[in-house]
Order: structure tokens, then C-alpha cells, then sequence
């Protein structure tokens, strides 16, 4: 007969495959580090790509072999994407749209999430699975068949042109409900919200004292991804505002709508463009990676 499975014996199981996992990591040998020197230098050359052909002169592209190492324009080809008349475009409203909209989306994405993430994790209600299901199912529609009922909603509404018909149709996504439900269901004991509810908490309290402070490292990641997202975002921005308010995406593509493209001058836009996002990286990386590392050792 089967000896039925305890969650104590659950837990010693988890934390005896962590334990393996961790010794595979710290036993790796050199072709490991080497084949990740690998991935990163290929990853990181687009990026320094960009930075020699933003930083010559337009003919340097066409040299033959072509340039390896970062030229002296760098600096006067940004200016020229401020300053630059040859566009009818601002890059700094660009800058300021894509900050408002990826800042907006983000917060309300993660606070949106989190609640209903909640709400199907540990509040049981009638059609709590099929609500799920139907959830999950819209991550499988494309986006392209809601974009003609989506114009025409937001110009009934005024909105053409505006930031808010950016940033309303992305105030939640089914992707950050399940993620924040998959986390809450195993970093959020029930026992725990049991005793909170013993305690005289409300349904908001515990989900403001308890359950928030213990999906902080996935409502991080799920923050910088979706800050990504809406930052990188061209096709919907494109549809809804017009070139004198664009988002920073549209501007760089309207960089290089003259009759003979300036690679250096695209390439001086592109580099600005993924300076926030490198910047953020740089900044919260460290913290989101390890509120990550930490969330995975609790339990």
C-alpha cells in the first residue's frame, strides 16, 4: 500500500531537489562558463552594433570590411536626433510619452494582476475555474483582430491622439493574472491568510499585509517586463497617435523615412531608445534578481 504523501514529506522533497539543483550550479565546469561567455558576447553585440554606426559618419556603413570600433560622431549623431530639423518629429516628447505610458501600464498591470491573481488563488467563488480558463484562453487570440473594434471604441470615446488610448487597453493582461495566481498559490499559505482572517482582517487587509509583501519578487519581474513591453511597443502607438506625439518607438521609425536613410542617424535613435531599458536593468536588476532567489528558497 501507498504511504500517503505529508506536507512535511512534501516539503523535504522540495528542499532536497533544491539542494541538488544548487550542488549541479556550483559543480559547473568550464565549457559552462565558456559556452555562457558565449551566449552573452552574442547577445551583447547588436548593442555595441549600434553604438559603431551610431557613432561614424552615414558612408561608414558602407565600408568594406566594415568598421569594428566605435568612431568620434557619437555624440553630434544624438544631438542630431534632438536637434535634427530633418524630421518633423520631437524625440523628447517621444521620450516623455514612452516614460508615461510603460510607467502607467506597469503599475496598473501589477496592481491589477496582483488583485485578481488573488481573487483566483485563494477567494472561492462560483466559476472560479471556468473564469480562469476563459482567462488563459484570450492569451491565444491575436491582438490584431481586436485593433478595428479598438479604434473605432477609442474615437467614440475622443481618445485619437491621445496617451490614454496607449495606456487603457493594456491596464491588465491575462499573462500577469496567471503568473501572479501561479505565484500566490504556492508563496501564500492558506493556513496563513486563515490566521489573518482569525485576526479580524478584511478581505483588503489581507491582501494589503499579507499577500502583497510575499509576491513582491514575481510582482517585480512582472513590472519590468511589462515596462519592456509597453516601451518596445510600435504597432497599436502607430495606429492611435500622430506623428507630432508619438511614443519613442514611432519616432525612431520615423528617423529613417527620408528619402535616403541615414543609418547612423537611425542607429543614434535606436541607441537612445534602449538607454532607459538598460539603464532600469542596471539599476533594479540586482534587486529583482534577488527577490527572486529569495522568494525560491522560502517553503
Amino acid at each position: 500500500m501507498a504511504a500517503v504523501a505529508t506536507p512535511e514529506t512534501r516539503a523535504r522533497s522540495r528542499r532536497r531537489r533544491r539542494m541538488t539543483l544548487s550542488r549541479r550550479f556550483e559543480s559547473a565546469g568550464p565549457l559552462t562558463y565558456l559556452f555562457l561567455l558565449g551566449v552573452a558576447i552574442f547577445s551583447f553585440f547588436p548593442l555595441y552594433w549600434s553604438v559603431v554606426v551610431a557613432s561614424h559618419d552615414n558612408s561608414a556603413t558602407a565600408d568594406y570590411p566594415p568598421v569594428m570600433t566605435p568612431g568620434s560622431q557619437l555624440f553630434h549623431n544624438i544631438s542630431r536626433v534632438f536637434n535634427s530639423g530633418e524630421v518633423n518629429i520631437s524625440f523628447w516628447t517621444a521620450l516623455i510619452n514612452s516614460a508615461i505610458v510603460s510607467g502607467a501600464i506597469a503599475f496598473s498591470v501589477v496592481l491589477f494582476s496582483t488583485l485578481a491573481g488573488f481573487a483566483f488563488a485563494k477567494l472561492h467563488f462560483r466559476g472560479n475555474k471556468l473564469l480562469m480558463l476563459v482567462v488563459i484562453g484570450t492569451l491565444i487570440v491575436p491582438v490584431q483582430l481586436g485593433v478595428i473594434p479598438l479604434y473605432i471604441e477609442m474615437k467614440h470615446l475622443g481618445w485619437i491622439n491621445h496617451l490614454q488610448a496607449v495606456i487603457a487597453p493594456s491596464l491588465v493582461s491575462a499573462f500577469g493574472v496567471f503568473l501572479m495566481r501561479q505565484y500566490i498559490v504556492a508563496a501564500v499559505p492558506n493556513e496563513l491568510i486563515d490566521a489573518s482572517r482569525v485576526d479580524g482582517c478584511s478581505t483588503i487587509r489581507v491582501f494589503w499585509h499579507v499577500v502583497l509583501p510575499a509576491v513582491r519578487p514575481a510582482a517585480a519581474v512582472l513590472g519590468l517586463l511589462t515596462f519592456m513591453n509597453a516601451w518596445n511597443d510600435f504597432f497599436w502607438p502607430l495606429i492611435v497617435l500622430s506623428p507630432r506625439n508619438p511614443t519613442v518607438q514611432v519616432a525612431v521609425s520615423a528617423l529613417q523615412s527620408g528619402y535616403v536613410q541615414d543609418y547612423s542617424l537611425v542607429f543614434a535613435g535606436t541607441f537612445i531608445s534602449i538607454l532607459p531599458l538598460i539603464v532600469i536593468f542596471l539599476v533594479l536588476g540586482k534587486q529583482i534578481i534577488g527577490g527572486i532567489m529569495k522568494g525560491a528558497v522560502k517553503g
